[in-house]
């Protein structure tokens, strides 16, 4: 407990709770649950009690068996911790819409798949009238939420919802003050205000944290695979990052317009 509590003093608190601590859990979890419990002692928690108390036990001191045993258990946990934002970043990207190359072919079938998805958001309107005129209040309220995602980003193109918000707010940006947020993000992170700064930082770590936690979601719903339960918390975790991504990219879209609204105009140019 004194070298978690050491370890903390050290190490940066975002770091600490979304990278290791999660890690630490993670390689529990599949060495308890898939590689002792398995499918047929998925519920046993004395028998995860007592694989868990024999790797802690240590007897009067740090013997060289249980060093062992300490190394065995932070190389994953080290090794994890630092792999996750690369997979994050990997998520960040598809999200984003920004899909490499040996990717595109499936990235073009899942855009002509939203495209004959997409409908109309005045269609949608019309119908969740004629809907609540029926007496269907649920399914009016479903078509309205759809019209107002419909309204938000427009007719799909990209591969993602994300990657539609992110080039409408390109587009936005570039139609109400002339900046380009791809060219322009170094200028705009170097002249802005330190508010700006902060809250665009608050807004990208946010959105980094979601594509983590899908990370999390999915090594935990492979680990499914041995033991179900870590399949079902794996799903819960994936729908619930899937929904504060949704959020986060929200944030940092109309964080980044009014970032690129606020900031101060650059000296004119001397002529010679």
């Amino acid at each position: 407990m004194g070298l978690l509590v050491e370890l903390q003093k050290r190490i940066p608190d975002g770091w600490f709770l979304r990278r290791l601590l999660p890690a630490a859990l993670f390689v529990v979890v599949a060495v308890v649950g898939g590689g002792e419990l398995g499918h047929s002692h998925w519920n046993d928690v004395a028998l995860a009690r007592e694989r868990i108390a024999g790797a802690l036990r240590m007897g009067g001191g740090l013997t060289a068996e249980a060093a062992a045993s300490l190394v065995l258990f932070a190389v994953p946990v080290v090794g994890a911790a630092f792999a996750v934002p690369y997979a994050a970043a990997a998520i960040g990207a598809l999200a984003s819409g920004a899909w490499p190359w040996w990717l595109m072919p499936v990235g073009r079938r899942v855009k002509a798949w939203r495209i004959r998805r997409w409908v109309e958001p005045d269609t949608l309107a019309r119908e969740s009238v004629r809907a609540r005129a029926a007496g269907r209040a649920l399914r009016a309220d479903r078509l309205d939420a759809r019209a107002a995602r419909a309204r938000a980003v427009g007719r799909p193109e990209s591969p993602t919802w994300s990657g539609d918000r992110f080039r409408l707010t390109e587009a936005n940006i570039r139609r109400d003050t002339g900046g380009d947020v791809v060219h322009g993000w170094t200028v705009l992170l170097l002249g802005a205000a330190d508010s700006s700064r902060a809250a665009l930082a608050e807004a990208r770590d946010a959105y980094d944290a979601a594509c983590e936690a899908l990370a999390w979601s999915t090594v935990l719903t492979i680990t499914g695979a041995w033991w179900w339960p870590a399949a079902l918390v794996g799903v819960l975790l994936g729908l619930a990052s899937w929904r504060s991504l949704r959020h986060a990219v929200q944030a940092l879209c109309r964080t980044t317009e009014a970032a690129f609204a606020l900031r101060e105009p650059g000296p004119p140019a001397v002529r010679p």
